[in-house]
């Protein structure tokens, strides 16, 4: 008789879900992006750029939800693609989504590892070499983390959770503390006209705040592993983004209302600055070590949630066979966290910050984000709205507008990145027919707990 397999076990509460998914969330990025939101806008209006990347948020959620409810699996996007495009694309599509997501999801875990390194030069002002160095180090500390059963995964994601929370409670609560808390919004349309180039300045600067909100979904991606899916995926994404939008938002409103305009835009430390001019210096060293926290808990988050998608893929028989086993004590895909680990490792190494936030987007936008919406459509009318557990409020016309502003942000993040994200599409194409003609792919899939339906 041969020996059981590991499998993943649906031990994350809707408390785990929320956690996982703001902590993604709150990474690095509303830190580093806000005064550079600010300068591209070039007025107190640049909150309206934090307003439309959590607009965007909420729409895509739908889709996600409606996805993620009815096929709560490991992979999440994965198995999206593969249902929606059915017997005769659905296995291109999820390859070439596999076959990014080896890419781009080392470009997320090394933007957050690559922000932690900047903003430690508070400190230490590190050299070229010295930075590169701390950012490889911070996602090798992710990667021996993430080397254990997910229920203590699930509890030291709760524990970073609190930890981004206060963090963002105390900065939001120095702005109010202040006194001066309502005067950004009130002054918010001073200078401001609806021409041509607020509208091109608002698509280049969503760019930067969608990504800030990026990490919605990563319940998804853990499908297999939540307690009742069909109800628990769509309220921690939603919880999620609200909960974020509405941080985010105080806490840009807070800096404003202290900060000078030309210091919130130019400052590489803006939130540091910021609680340093309300409490003084030691303050001011205090909240860079939890802003450091809350990008490393960000890292731990996002490097969890993918690290199951190339597992989900090979297990389905749709990838690489290497990566379809689990840890045979750990039961995780020790594998798949391995060599995104390792890719995100080199990728810490070799790039800058910029050009990690447009690429993530543009490699992600036209597989990913419209792909999925237009699976999301296919898959309705094959199966009908009874399929799904829960369906999205006056379907499809978010879905509608969802494709409508990704394409817009996919175009904002310019000719080089646009380029980028087709050469990889290309290359995933290439890839695919080889794996198929070579037959390194394909087959008949093992059916095992985390492939099937289950939704409780």
């Amino acid at each position: 008789m041969s020996e059981k397999q590991p499998n993943l076990e649906r031990k994350l509460s809707l408390l785990h879900a929320t956690a996982i998914n703001m902590i993604d969330m709150v990474g690095i990025g509303p830190f580093v992006v806000l005064s550079v939101v600010a300068q591209i806008i070039g007025g107190p209006y640049f909150l309206y750029a934090w307003i439309a990347g959590a607009f965007l948020s909420y729409l895509d959620a739908m889709v996600w939800s409606q996805l993620g409810a009815a096929l709560p699996r490991a992979g999440g996007s994965f198995h999206f693609l593969k249902e929606g495009y059915g017997e005769k694309w659905g296995k291109l599509m999820s390859f070439l989504f596999v076959w990014q997501t080896m890419i781009q999801a080392p470009l997320v875990i090394a933007s957050a590892a690559i922000g932690f390194s900047q903003y430690a030069n508070y400190f230490f002002h590190f050299n070229v070499w010295q930075e590169k160095a701390v950012s490889g180090a911070v996602v090798i500390l992710v990667i021996s983390l993430l080397y254990r059963k997910i229920e203590s995964i699930g509890k030291i994601s709760v524990f970073l959770w609190v930890i981004v929370l206060g963090t963002m409670f105390w900065i939001i609560g120095g702005g109010i503390a202040h006194g001066n808390f309502l005067e950004p919004i009130m002054h918010i349309n001073d200078g401001f006209s609806l021409q041509h180039g607020f509208v091109a300045a608002l698509g280049f600067a969503s760019v930067k705040t969608v990504y800030s909100y990026l990490g919605y979904y990563n319940v998804c991606h853990l499908g297999g592993e939540i307690k009742n899916p069909s109800k628990n995926i769509p309220r921690s994404m939603f919880i999620s983004i609200t909960g974020i939008a509405i941080l985010y938002l105080a806490m840009n409103i807070s800096v404003a209302s202290v900060l000078p305009f030309n210091v919130l835009s130019t400052s590489k430390y803006v939130v540091s600055a910021y609680i340093q001019t309300l409490f003084g210096d030691n303050a001011g060293a205090i909240v860079t070590v939890l802003i450091l926290l809350v990008a490393f808990a960000s890292l731990f988050s996002a490097t969890l949630g993918y690290s199951r998608i190339p597992y989900a893929a090979a297990k389905d028989k749709s990838f690489f066979s290497y990566f379809a086993k689990l840890h045979p004590t750990l039961h995780f895909p020790h594998r798949s966290l391995l060599v995104l680990g390792a890719i995100a490792f080199v990728f810490s190494l070799l790039f800058r910050l910029k050009e990690v936030i447009d690429g993530i987007l543009a490699m992600r936008i036209l597989i990913q984000f419209i792909g999925q919406a237009i699976g999301l459509l296919l898959l309705v009318k094959r199966k009908g709205k009874s399929y799904f557990p829960w369906k999205m409020p006056l379907y499809p016309i978010p879905l509608f507008i969802a494709i409508l502003i990704w394409g817009a942000i996919f175009y904002s993040t310019g000719t080089k990145m646009m380029m980028s994200g087709l050469i990889v599409i290309s290359l995933g194409l290439i890839a695919y027919f080889v794996s198929r003609k070579m037959k390194w792919i394909g087959g008949d899939v093992e059916t095992t707990p985390e492939n099937t339906e289950e939704t409780s």
